[in-house]
């Protein structure tokens, strides 16, 4: 049943407002500007309109959601850290000491992180079981970690189905909850972001399955591994692949996927983008395992793509064929290979400048500047 539900919420998704989409177009053409001389700029506003169904948006409120579970996987010797480095940088997010953490608390995001499967018991004065607290008129991320585990780590892969069906359902379930949370708390753009020691491997896993490309094409070096763990990797994620007949096939079972070789926090972070997509809120990919779950969440509903804004250019081997699986295009180049969702504080303070474009720039008439120089110049093609 929990199932059929799932499908159901994701079946819901809409396409953007074309509509609005054209207005937001038209506006961006009539700005005071070269025709297109603001680049992605004007892409992105434009994007925002489809999503909100709005002319003028804003990225001020922004929020990051983390998903966070370790990895039955790391039995094979597959990460150069220790496991117990989950726990205590999930609880660091919540200090505020982590990359993402420091760069959020700059920038003025908020956090949200969610414990789906670290393997520890967290301390309980840390835990709540809400989402987001209440604080006058305000509704905010708390400094806490929500409580949404489904058990101690997944499975070792390698020896067997990472989780159950179930589970599965349930951590992408999770997501889209977080993403409710998220639209009803009053943000209006998110970021998901990751902690897991182990699920490089994992996402590699799932990228070889849904595009049938091969490990030595999806896999590397994550947090930084010897050659022996790097051998190590792929020679399981090709294995895997193998067994389970997992061949990049358009019909793919991609719970099935999720089950297999998945962990619960890319699992949680698919749910996540579909979320976005379900409540029309805009949503930026972080780094590698991110961009795994986003592609992950597309495969599933492809509508989910137009609420998807990439944001940097990962150093991971299999980030590009998972990138190029999503036709997305980023927006940075800074050689960041962290995750945690550290590159969304950095891309929403681009998004606000798309914002700021659309809302406050004059257009030709309001500047009191005859365009009609640029008639010849528009019938180009840029």
């Amino acid at each position: 049943m929990k199932e059929k539900e799932l499908f159901q919420l994701i079946n819901s998704i809409g396409d953007l407002d074309r509509e609005a989409m054209e207005i937001a177009r038209k506006r961006e053409e009539s700005l005071a500007k070269p025709p297109g001389s603001l680049g992605r700029l004007e892409d992105i506003a434009v994007q925002l309109s489809g999503i909100s169904g709005n002319l003028h948006n804003s990225a001020d409120k922004a929020c990051i959601a983390i998903m966070c579970s370790d990895n039955g996987v790391v039995e094979e010797g597959v990460s150069s850290a220790p496991q117990f480095v989950t726990l205590a940088q999930t609880i660091n997010f919540t200090r505020r000491l982590t990359g993402v953490g420091t760069l959020a608390k700059f920038f003025d995001t908020d956090l949200l992180v969610v414990d789906l499967g670290i393997n520890a018991d967290l301390p309980k004065e840390l835990l709540v079981k809400d989402a987001l607290e209440k604080a006058g008129t305000e509704v905010r991320t708390t400094n806490k970690i929500v409580d949404r585990k489904i058990r101690k780590s997944t499975h070792n892969l390698a020896k067997g189905p990472a989780m159950t069906r179930e589970e599965a359902v349930q951590a992408i379930f999770t997501g889209i909850e977080m993403a409710r949370e998220i639209k009803q708390a009053g943000y209006t753009i998110f970021g998901v972001g990751e902690m897991g020691i182990g699920n490089t491997t994992t996402s590699s896993a799932i990228l070889s399955a849904l595009t049938g490309l091969s490990a030595s094409e999806t896999v590397g070096k994550g947090g930084g591994i010897t050659d022996k763990s790097f051998a190590r990797k792929k020679e399981i994620i090709e294995a895997v692949t193998v067994e389970y007949g997992f061949r990049g096939q358009e019909d793919i079972d991609v719970i099935d996927v999720l089950t297999k070789v998945g962990g619960f926090d890319v699992a949680a972070m698919a749910g996540a983008f579909l979320g976005a997509a379900v409540y029309r809120l805009p949503v930026v990919i972080d780094g590698f395992i991110s961009v795994v779950a986003a592609y992950t969440a597309t495969r599933l509903a492809p509508m989910t793509k137009g609420y998807l804004i990439a944001s940097h250019v990962s150093k991971e081997q299999g980030y590009s064929h998972a990138l190029n699986a999503l036709g997305l295009p980023p927006m940075l180049n800074l050689e960041l290979r962290l995750g945690e969702g550290s590159g969304c504080p950095l891309a929403f303070q681009i998004i606000r400048g798309a914002c700021a474009v659309m809302n406050h720039m004059a257009t030709f008439d309001e500047a009191e500047i005859n365009d009609d120089y640029l008639e010849e110049i528009r019938k180009l093609d840029f």
